[in-house]
């Protein structure tokens, strides 16, 4: 009996570059960034500020094209996508959490978390069964009708959360998500993205620059001078051996 293949990544990244300008203005955010994402899995890719983590989420969910190299989601060559079509794949194949939460000031909770369905085309059955759920197992169900400016940050963030799962993608992209929340908030918030990973088989991509948010992943990558480094962490991750990677990478 033959073995089985693997599963193909949901996620990948071939000789990825991302210039700006001109020669000889040019300047190279990403070279040659080579990356796959697993279903199911948790991958942290740490840098500095500037580093150019957020261009890689926005490369790799098909908001911005590459200057070269290749990019893969859900087996779909995005470069062969027309735009239409790259915004399809996005919709149904993407969700994300933002560090400035990104909430619809004018909706509320419940609302907002609503919004991917509505835009799916869900009917109010689905939504009216789905969304209290989502609501009450990110701790925000008495929260429902209150909008995002009457909120606490760890609980905007987790309303961000719950949002992103609203419509079942498989993959969802984390840009600092604890970046603006106190230190208990934020713990809530890597609790939950892991349980989003373990419990619901999301694959999550988190790019921060805090090593204690890195601790909560499978694997830590490390992005320097636009390039991911030799470097590999992978769990059980301890925050010293993430100080000690960061000081040799010099980051």
């Amino acid at each position: 009996m033959s073995a089985q293949a693997p599963a193909a990544p949901l996620a990948r990244v071939r000789g990825l570059v991302k210039a700006h300008g001109e020669p000889p203005g040019r300047t190279e955010v990403l070279r040659g960034i080579d990356l796959e994402l697993a279903a199911g899995s948790f991958v942290c890719v740490m840098g500095p500020s500037g580093s150019g983590k957020s261009t890689l989420l926005h490369l790799i969910s098909g908001l911005d094209e590459p200057s070269a190299g290749t990019i893969e989601l859900d087996g779909q060559d995005l470069a062969e996508l027309s735009l239409g079509a790259r915004t399809l794949l996005r919709r149904r194949a993407v969700g994300y959490v933002f560090q400035f939460f990104n909430l619809l000031p004018n909706l509320t909770v419940r609302e907002n978390v609503e919004l991917p369905l509505a835009i799916a085309g869900a009917r109010a059955p689905e939504t009216d069964a789905a969304v209290p759920r989502l609501l009450e197992r990110f701790g925000i169900a008495a929260r429902a009708h209150a909008f995002p400016h009457q909120l606490s940050g760890g609980e905007m963030q987790r309303t961000s959360i719950a949002r992103a799962l609203a419509g079942a993608q498989p993959l969802l992209l984390c840009d600092e998500p604890t970046g603006n929340l106190a230190q208990q908030a934020g713990l809530e918030v890597m609790r939950a993205l892991r349980e989003v990973c373990d419990n619901d088989g999301r694959t999550v991509l988190l790019v921060t620059h805090n090593p204690r948010d890195a601790t909560f992943a499978d694997e830590v990558r490390f992005l320097v001078d636009g390039r991911i480094a030799d470097t590999v962490l992978q769990k059980p991750l301890k925050i010293e051996h993430l100080h000690e990677a960061l000081a040799r990478l010099a980051i």
